[in-house]
């Protein structure tokens, strides 16, 4: 396990998640509902930007790893789904909307390492729909965390209106990856299940 700066930001990310959801289970004395909202706000863009930054780093410095080309997108999935779960929790997000989502992370997940032990992760690399829909999933987060007025903003109809669009396009992207994987499923069907 390489530990170098991109890996250490990765696990920083991580660390980030007890933090990010302790917010909300703090007591009004020490933080007000407000208070929490812009904290764990904060905490979550920390988090994406981080999640750029290590990926920029890794390529420059170039220190790519194979155990950090796995943990980094397992810390994306990990912050996000903590939030989706949070957010239905304080009732600004449906619970169908987190279900599809990390549905379709769990989905996507397997399925890339199913490619990759046939030796075809090609076939389900990062897509244009894909970063789409993260780009979208990762600006409604925020902004239903924040849950209040900006300036002139209506954050929270901006956040809903997003993570609508969010829960499309994962359904969207989904359906275009499991298309690419299609053939080689249905080529390897028939073969010894696994657990």
């Amino acid at each position: 396990m390489p530990f170098n700066i991109p890996n250490t930001l990765t696990w920083g990310r991580i660390a980030l998640i007890p933090l990010f959801v302790g917010v909300f289970y703090l007591p009004e004395s020490v933080l007000s509902p407000a208070q929490q909202n812009l904290v764990s706000t904060a905490i979550f863009i920390i988090a994406a930007v981080t999640d750029w930054f290590d990926g920029y780093l890794a390529r420059s410095l170039e220190q790519t790893s194979a155990f950090g080309a796995f943990l980094d997108p397992v810390a994306d999935k990990l912050m996000v789904a903590a939030a989706l779960i949070l957010l239905v929790q304080l009732g600004r997000a449906d619970a169908l909307i987190a279900v599809i989502i990390i549905g379709r992370e769990i989905t996507i997940s397997a399925l890339r390492e199913w490619m990759a032990k046939v030796g075809q992760s090609a076939s389900v690399a990062v897509a244009y729909i894909g970063k789409l829909k993260t780009a979208a999933q990762m600006t409604a987060i925020p902004m239903l965390l924040y849950n209040a007025p900006l300036l002139t903003l209506d954050v929270r109809t901006l956040g809903n209106v997003l993570i609508y669009v969010a829960a499309a396009l994962t359904l969207w992207s989904m359906g275009y990856y499991l298309h690419r994987a299609m053939p080689l499923l249905r080529a390897h069907d028939g073969g010894p299940k696994g657990g």
